[in-house]
């Protein structure tokens, strides 16, 4: 026989308990975890893994971040209730959400139209209404409604990605991993206010990679 499953709501205080445990404590983040339903944003397939600390697979060879990572790197970004966030990677949605109870506005790019669609679904669903989403090439970001106080990047960037950069305000935030191998280095930089920015190095991580151009058939 197999063992019962616990309700969501004791997966869910489990899962947020594990989270503190390995550093995200912003209650205003853990906050945003536990009121966005991730078996929402997860595959039938996988649906009883949505509360594990684990990525997930999703459509068009992507996936869904791990709750640790996705918890990391929105504390990362210091997020202020009246800023305006570029995401770039909607993904199944599930970061973008998290970014949507935090932020102002959230401008969010996906390269593969699939995925875009299948996330606005989601948005409507939880009636989130901040959300502007754009099917396009994220690592050109989204000129037209720079600067933004905040940056995410949710795929791996091989360089430093200085077009993004290059739409954060004087001092703002970017949070991206960065790298070209299958292993990369979760980077934060912060604008002095002067055009410069410290750099620090937070976490490895394991992102799919930032791909040029969009998708033309998923």
């Amino acid at each position: 026989m197999a063992e019962p499953i616990d309700p969501p709501e004791t997966q869910m205080a489990r899962l947020v308990l594990a989270l503190r445990s390995q550093g995200v404590t912003e209650p205003k983040v853990l906050t945003a975890i536990e009121t966005t339903p991730r078996p929402l944003f997860t595959q039938e397939l996988f649906r009883d893994r949505a509360f594990e600390d684990s990525a997930l697979p999703i459509a068009c060879g992507q996936t869904i971040s791990q709750p640790f990572v996705v918890g990391l790197m929105t504390q990362a970004l210091k997020i202020d209730r009246r800023d305006r966030v570029l995401e770039i990677g909607t993904g199944s949605g599930y970061q973008t959400a998290i970014l949507s109870k935090l932020a102002r506005l959230v401008y969010t790019v996906e390269r593969y139209r699939t995925l875009m669609r299948e996330a606005e679904a989601r948005f409507r669903e939880l009636a989130l209404t901040n959300i502007i989403t754009r099917f396009g090439d994220g690592g050109e970001g989204w000129p037209e409604q720079a600067p933004f106080d905040r940056i995410m990047v949710t795929a791996a960037a091989p360089d430093e990605p200085t077009a993004l950069l290059a739409q954060l305000k004087p001092a703002g935030i970017l949070v991206a991993p960065i790298g070209r191998g299958p292993v990369q280095v979760l980077r934060r930089y912060v604008g002095d206010g002067q055009g410069g920015f410290a750099v620090e190095d937070l976490i490895d991580v394991r992102f799919v990679p930032l791909l040029d151009g969009v998708a033309k058939e998923l």
